[in-house]
Formats: structure tokens, sequence, C-alpha cells
């Protein structure tokens, strides 16, 4: 009977060792594979704040005007002037000079005067 309940206490230490074991190497497994998600997560990150700094470099004001100061076929309009886009059957074109109806509601709150934006020539 002695046999009997040492052998059974040595299967359950064993049994209790093995689980142990078992878990401290789940932990471990866990633990590094914890590592690896958070450097991906902060390689995304990184690689989003790059993207957010480059689309708001490249959507300043500063960066715009460079781009159309260095193109050859941007010109500024000499005077005012209206463009009006015309649909048609091929595409849409442009109608310059055409004239503004005046109405008797326009004469009454419309402005006198108009504002001109004028370029500064350094």
């Amino acid at each position: 009977m002695r046999l009997n309940k040492f052998l059974s206490l040595i299967i359950s230490v064993t049994l209790f060792s093995v689980l142990y074991v078992y878990q401290q190497s789940e932990i471990v497994r866990l633990a590094y594979a914890e590592q690896k998600q958070h450097t991906v997560f902060q390689d995304l990150l990184d690689k989003n704040s790059l993207l957010r700094y480059n689309i708001e470099k490249n959507s300043s004001l500063v960066n715009i005007g460079n781009t159309l100061s260095s193109r050859s076929d941007f010109q500024m309009p000499e005077k005012y002037q209206l463009v009006r886009l015309v649909p048609t059957k091929t595409g849409v074109t442009f109608a310059q000079g055409f004239g503004v109806r005046e109405t008797l509601l326009s004469r009454i709150f419309g402005p006198n005067k108009q504002a001109e934006a004028r370029t500064i020539n350094p």
C-alpha cells in the first residue's frame, strides 16, 4: 500500500511540475509575441507620422507657392476677367466676356464698388 501511495505522489508531483513548466514557457512565448506586436505597432506609428508630415509639408501654402512659381506655364492675369463654363456635348468650354444682368434687387442691395486683388512685386 505504501508503494501505491508513493507512486501516486510521484506521478502527481511530476504532473504538477510539467504543467508548471508548460505555463512558464507559455508566458515567455506570449511575452515574445507581445513584444513583436509592439515593434510592429511602433513601426506603423512611425510610418503614419511620416506620412502625416509629408501630407502637411506638401499641402502647405509655401510648397504650393513654390510649385506654382517653378512652373513656367503659370501666369497671373493682367486684369480682372470673369470666366463661365459652358457645357457642350464633347465637354466643357470657356466663355469669356459675358455681360452681367442687373436686376432691380441687385441695383438696390448690390455693392457699389468691387474689391480687386493686386499682386505684390518684390
